[in-house]
Parts: structure tokens; sequence; C-alpha cells
């Protein structure tokens, strides 16, 4: 008897339809053998379905300007399937496994997270994923700055300089020069941000390396709160004091709407001090459909909704009552993830402004 194919990884990523220039939320499940992708959780059969056999994967795909954490998969036939994470990491970790299933099926092995096999070959090249986790420890990692330029104020963010002494100190690299190659793939994979005219300059081709090992050259983390003050330029945004706040947690949720009662794919994105929860069409734009403000807040989970249609809730919720007394329900994809939540937001609700 032929046994079902292993579930590897599943959780919602946006994608673009195929025939339409629209991108949509789907619940996208990784199996040893191929992609399904549904238009809901609790749905019993997908929309569709990708086979790995033959596949290769792109990323960072750079096809869509500012939409940002793309990857493509191409299929034997040459038809290409475009996938939108929520966060950097978040894309990462999908295609990481989904190369790891391409090899295992293309070589007739079976996938395994963990090899029981130790490894004798050397990595033939820097693992830029884990790179940019030591970069951003809070500990260890390149120090977050507020600095000023042309009567801008950079908030969460560091220089080029900064970036390049980081990389000898924690021996990534042996001089300087290593240092502006690895700088700037790490730019160019989207690990690093160009904040400023300088550093916006160099990285659109208009200096001799896209990276610059230079004081007055500014960068940043992508989903780090930064934000420019001051006569900004139009992709250095103005925020509000609301989105000053280091970024705790985010991810897709499910979200019921106050007026219809109807369930929502939101992208979640969770801020300290102020305390704040926005939330996005993770589909695309840029500004939040709303924000929750978390001080003061109780959040608790919660088993049941009796006024939900059974096909919308997975009784994996939770609710946010705000310090006025607004009501939130959230649905998690699993109950681990709606306790990560829970124990976060309450965090934040307790020391944030």
């Amino acid at each position: 008897m032929e046994r079902e194919p292993m579930r590897i990884r599943e959780g919602y990523l946006v994608k673009k339809g195929s025939m339409f220039n629209t991108w949509k939320p789907m619940w996208v499940v990784l199996l040893e053998d191929g992609i399904e992708f549904y238009k809901r959780k609790a749905d019993n059969s997908p929309k569709g379905m990708v086979p790995l056999k033959g596949s290769s994967i792109n990323s960072p795909c750079q096809d869509f300007g500012k939409r940002m954490f793309v990857f493509k998969l191409t299929a034997a036939k040459q038809q290409d399937h475009f996938f939108q994470a929520a966060y950097l990491e978040e894309r990462d970790a999908w295609v990481r496994d989904i190369k790891k299933a391409i090899h295992c099926i293309d070589g007739g092995q079976r996938f395994a997270r963990k090899s029981t096999r130790k490894s004798i070959r050397l990595p033939e090249t820097i693992n830029l994923s884990a790179l940019y986790l030591s970069m951003k420890d809070p500990e260890k990692g390149i120090k977050e700055l507020k600095l000023e330029k042309d009567k801008k104020v950079f908030n969460h963010c560091f220089t080029g300089v900064s970036v390049i002494d980081w990389l000898v100190s924690s021996n990534s690299i042996r001089n300087r020069k290593e240092g502006l190659m690895l700088a700037s793939s790490l730019l160019s994979e989207g690990y690093l941000q160009p904040a400023g005219d300088t550093s916006k300059a160099a990285a659109e081709g208009l200096s001799d390396t896209p990276f610059l090992d230079l004081s007055d050259a500014y960068y940043y983390f992508p989903d780090s709160g930064f934000f420019c003050e001051g006569n900004s330029s139009d992709d250095d945004v103005v925020l509000k004091e609301e989105f000053r706040g280091i970024i705790v947690k985010q991810g897709c949720l499910l979200k019921q709407g106050h007026r219809r009662k109807n369930w929502k794919v939101r992208k979640f994105v969770l801020r300290d001090d102020p305390a704040y929860l926005h939330y996005y069409d993770p589909a695309g734009g840029e500004e939040p459909l709303g924000a929750i403000h978390l001080r003061g807040c109780v959040v608790t989970a919660v088993e049941d909704m009796p006024d939900s249609k059974k096909y919308d809730v997975d009784n994996i919720l939770f609710e946010i009552i705000t310090a006025n007394e607004i009501h939130y329900y959230l649905q998690a994809a699993s109950s681990a993830e709606r306790t990560e939540w829970i124990k976060a937001i309450q965090a934040v609700s307790r020391t944030g402004k």
C-alpha cells in the first residue's frame, strides 16, 4: 500500500494568480512531492497543486518592484508560480524546505529535516540567512541607532562602516574588501536595505560597489521598525508615533470583521514601546488596515464562537479586549501558534506605552 506523502510545512502565503495579475492569500502545504494551495485552511480539496519533480526555485524574486519576500517556483513544464511570505525569515524557511524537497525527490530520497549523517564537506558559500540572524542578535549583533543627515533623522539604522566592522570582528571575513563583497550579497538578497540618498544611489548602480563602506551611507534590517523623520523623500515615509516601536512578532492570522463577522487572512505586526498590533492586507498595500493599541488590553484563548460558520472557524481562537473595550477575535493556524501570540501580546501590553 502506497503511503501518503509527508507534510513538511504549511501556513499562509500570498500567491499570484496564474491567469490574472492578482495576489491572494492561500493556505499552502508543502508535501514531499508537491505544493498544494487551498482557498481556506479548512477546505478538503486544494485549489491547485505544483509537482516538485523537475522544479526549480528562485529567491529572492525581485520581479515585482516593492513587493518584498517573494520567491518563484518554476515547474517542470516551465510554468512560474509566485509566492510571497509575510517576512524575511518566513520566506527563507519555505525556500530552504522546498529546495531540500526538490533535491530529495530528484535524487530518489526521502525528505528529512535533520540529517543523521555528518557531512565531511565544508559549505561552498557562506550561509547568508544564518549570518543575517547573527547580525540582528540584540546582544552581539549590529547596534541599531538614530542617525541624522541632511535635516533628516533615520531611526533603527546603522552605517556601512559598522556593517564591515562587525563582519571583521566576527571573523566572517579576512579583510574589508571581502566585507564589501559579502555586504553587497546581503544587500542584493534583501537582508539589508538602503536608507537615504547615498546608499540608495549605490544600490541602484551609481557607484563602484552596490554597498558602501562609508560612515554617511545608512542601512537597515527589513521589518526592523526603521523610519525617517524630517524633510524626507517620497521613499522615506514619515511614520506616526505608533510605528516607532521595535517589531516583536509578525505573521498571518485570521481576523473576524466587526460588521459582517466574516473571517479574512491578515498580516499582523506586533510592536513594542509603543505597544501596537497593526494588521494589513497580505496581498498588498503598505498602509495598515487598522491598529490595535495594546496598552492595558486583555488577551485570552477562546474555545468556541457559536455565531460563526463551521467552515470558517477551527477553534484555535483568541480574543483581544482593548482598554476602551473594543473586542477583536483572531484565529491562529495551530494551538502552539496561538500560545505564542498570546504570550507576546501579554508581554507587550504590560511593558509598552
